[in-house]
């Protein structure tokens, strides 16, 4: 960036409010700056450096309002700064974009600087993949005929091989890039055409352009189905609010076709001129669904936005959306943030609206769903929410505060076949083995296994844990030694290198990333080390053992956290299993999620119980509703399907209820619960943790913020400080306190009291939730 010089504020010098990309938080809105001349037409939204501090340190920051003439904040014009300069990349943020960062400072809870850092890619912020090209075209006295002789006779004269090019460049699509001229002329540099630009007789032109790699998108073309009553009817309904902001829950059984209902929605908003933005809850479905939705809406242009794009493309796909060339964005949670242009959002679509993938971990801490209805609402158009297994908030939107429109989708479309859901007391089926061994895999669920792939069919296997096995103990049972990790207060899990003579074992955490080799020995009593539990590398390893046809990383492929590292290794594991290169797929909760595979007739639940015994209130649902989607995988083809799920505790309401089918029971047996505790969603909550390396400076911190917190809370209750489950991560002990109410308005109250106050300085050592989904 060029940096002005710091001069006298005048009365003419327009004044702006900068949101500064610090954790700033002593001036919430932002600093006031004057610009000068050279950048006295900048609006609202776009970047620039400013000085801040006594030092005056050159620093980022946004342009968030623009003040009225005559009004200064209440600051004296020869105490005021002028902005330095405008960002490089030029970039300005569509006025709605800037309205929706402040709501999420507000609600969140966190600086709008560091909310608008957030909103803009690193990659477009640095210009990757930005090239500048030349231009060239004929000057106009040589084309336009009704242009002064005198011009054209002006120019001076010119060689045969310069006049060459110009005829050249006469016969072709102009304008054309200087190398492409200089190719076709025969020239071998470009500085015979540089001359002619010097002469006059070239116009030369720079355009800046943002190139990147090609971005794969599966999907086939296959005819538009014809649309059941209940699909025709929810499409009428969400097509008659185009225009106007109204929520939308569209309630369908998994293979409902509630995507079909999406795409005609998509058809209707692109009619009326304006855009959509269809957010889905992991980058995995992102191939499938833009394949869809360019296979049915072949003139309309779809952009992609997540994070496993590569730099260069990220820029290139943000470029696209913001210069409005894009019809349709379609990504993860990030791309709420699509710098669509003001007044030409129609249409917000979130699938599988119930996905925690939709909570960012980061500051801002927001939910992509709930981000999602306030940009509907500030763009006033419709946003539409999908799941076969709703959320309770939003299932309580729907049902109890009808503040959102429902639409069920009861039947599967045609041709689909509700799979048939047996739930198996793995307990006893143990019980029954009469062997010492450890086995995953049962007998139903194996032989259902080999029957199914004997008939040609393909299987997915869920286990919601990855890794070798989760408990490493003392073989002495007098012992009670337990292998846990030095920097946390978390046991390690077992993984498993390689094969044969170089297979290797060695212990990971979870939390903080440390790994050690396994030990063989117990450091306390010296007995051999055992390793118990469940993960999925041990599954790929019994299924091997137990069905020869199964070949690790050909006919039997894990999907999990250690296998897929990218983007491009799960769709590549996709495609191979829609190709039937893959016959099982197995891994963690990344399958269990809206892939629609014909020829998958078997589901199995490896354990249905992981997620029960957490510390959460969340446990019941979360449990419910992965076991009812992977389910759902099966029976997508004209053969029946069917899903086998290994339970310890089979007649847990979360797990028989979801085997039936029967989500509104659940909802309400869910929902009574939650009210008589006073959880939400009848109450609201966010949690603040703390983090320090002294457990007793830790808690000290903790209790003095609670303090100050109940001195204007109000009606708000402050709980705590407490222990969190896990006390200790990565070497800092954690507290945390929690403020309830029965309204979000007074929790955002209480949060911007004490970011006025100074007391929330977020960073390494405070983190601020609102609207947490995780209690660890």
């Amino acid at each position: 960036m060029s940096l002005f010089g710091l001069h006298t504020v005048s009365e003419d010098h327009p004044l702006v409010v900068v949101a500064v990309e610090r954790a700033v938080d002593r001036s919430p809105d932002g600093l006031t700056y004057a610009l000068p001349p050279k950048l006295a037409h900048l609006p609202e939204g776009a970047r620039v450096e400013v000085p801040l501090g006594r030092g005056e340190t050159p620093t980022a920051g946004w342009i968030v309002e623009r003040l009225p003439p005559g009004e200064t904040n209440g600051i004296p014009r020869d105490k005021l700064k002028h902005v330095l300069a405008q960002d490089e990349s030029g970039v300005v943020l569509p006025g709605e974009l800037v309205q929706f960062a402040r709501w999420m400072s507000g609600y969140y809870a966190c600086p709008i600087g560091m909310t608008l850092a957030s909103i803009l890619p690193a990659a477009v912020r640095k210009a990757i993949g930005r090239v500048e090209r030349t231009l060239l075209d004929l000057a106009p006295a040589l084309v336009d005929a009704s242009a002064d002789p005198a011009a054209r006779a002006a120019l001076p004269k010119i060689t045969k091989r310069q006049q060459h090019a110009l005829d050249v460049l006469a016969k072709l699509p102009r304008p054309i890039e200087i190398g492409d001229l200089a190719r076709e002329s025969g020239y071998s540099s470009n500085e015979p055409l540089k001359r002619l630009i010097a002469s006059g007789h070239l116009v030369a032109v720079r355009k800046t352009s943002v190139e990147a790699g090609f971005i794969a998108r599966a999907g086939s073309q296959a005819p538009a189905p014809q649309p059941t009553i209940e699909q025709k009817a929810a499409i009428d309904a969400i097509s008659r609010d185009l225009g106007s902001f109204k929520q939308h829950l569209i309630f369908g059984v998994t293979g409902a076709g509630k995507t079909e209902v999406y795409i005609r929605v998509i058809e209707r908003c692109l009619a009326t001129g304006k855009k959509a933005i269809l957010l889905v809850p992991e980058i995995s479905l992102t191939p499938q669904t833009v394949g869809r939705i360019a296979g049915r809406l072949a003139n309309a242009k779809v952009a992609v936005l997540h994070s496993g794009l590569t730099e260069a493309q990220r820029n290139q796909q943000w470029t696209l959306l913001a210069e409005g060339g894009a019809d349709v964005v379609v990504g993860a949670r990030s791309a709420i943030f699509a710098p669509i242009p003001d007044g030409t959002l129609g249409l917000v679509v979130v699938d599988e609206e119930h996905e925690p993938g939709y909570k960012q971990d980061s500051a801002p801490r927001y939910h992509g769903r709930d981000a999602a209805i306030r940009r509907a609402q500030l763009a006033k158009c419709p946003v539409v929410l999908g799941s076969a297994t709703p959320s309770l908030e939003s299932w309580m939107n729907a049902v109890e505060r009808k503040i959102s429109t429902l639409h069920r989708l009861t039947k599967r479309a045609p041709g689909l076949n509700v799979p048939k859901v047996a739930v198996v007391d793995f307990g006893a089926e143990r019980r029954m083995l009469n062997d010492r061994r450890q086995h995953l895999i049962g007998p139903t669920l194996r032989a259902a296994m080999e029957q199914t792939l004997s008939d040609g069919g393909q299987v997915l296997l869920l286990l919601n844990r990855r890794g070798y096995a989760n408990y490493i103990a003392c073989s002495d049972q007098r012992c009670d030694w337990i292998l846990t990790c030095t920097e946390c207060d978390a046991g390690m899990v077992c993984h498993v290198d390689g094969a044969g003579d170089l297979r290797r074992r060695y212990v990971r955490c979870h939390h903080c990333l440390a790994e050690q080799i396994l030990p063989q020995k117990c450091p306390d009593c010296g007995k051999p080390v055992t390793v118990f539990g469940l993960g999925t590398q041990r599954v790929e390893e019994e299924l091997t053992r137990a069905i020869p046809s199964l070949v690790e990383g050909k006919t039997l492929l894990r999907v999990d956290g250690d296998t897929m590292q990218t983007a491009a290794h799960f769709h590549d594991a996709l495609e191979r299993f829609g190709r039937g290169e893959v016959r099982v797929l197995m891994g963690t909760q990344m399958i269990a999620k809206g892939l629609d595979f014909p020829n998958v007739r078997l589901v199995g639940v490896v354990s249905a119980d992981t997620a029960l015994a957490l510390p959460d209130f969340r446990a019941a649902e979360r449990t419910f509703q992965l076991v009812s989607q992977v389910s759902g995988r099966a029976g997508r083809g004209e053969k029946p399907g069917r899903a086998i799920i290994q339970s310890f505790e089979p007649d847990t309401p979360a797990i028989r209820l979801a085997a039936s089918h029967d989500f509104e029971r659940f909802a309400r047996q869910e929902l009574e619960d939650r009210k008589h505790f006073g959880l939400p969603p009848y109450r609201r909550l966010a949690r603040l943790i703390l983090r320090h390396p002294g457990e007793t400076e830790c808690a000290n911190r903790a209790a003095a913020l609670a303090d100050a917190l109940r001195s204007f809370s109000g009606v708000v209750e402050v709980r705590g400080p407490s222990v969190c489950p896990i006390s200790r991560i990565a070497g800092k002990y954690r507290r945390q306190i929690e403020l309830v109410a029965d309204s979000p308005v007074e929790i955002s109250r209480v949060l911007a009291e004490a970011r006025s106050r100074g007391l929330l300085k977020l960073g390494e050592e405070l983190a601020v939730d609102v609207d947490p989904i995780s209690a660890v």
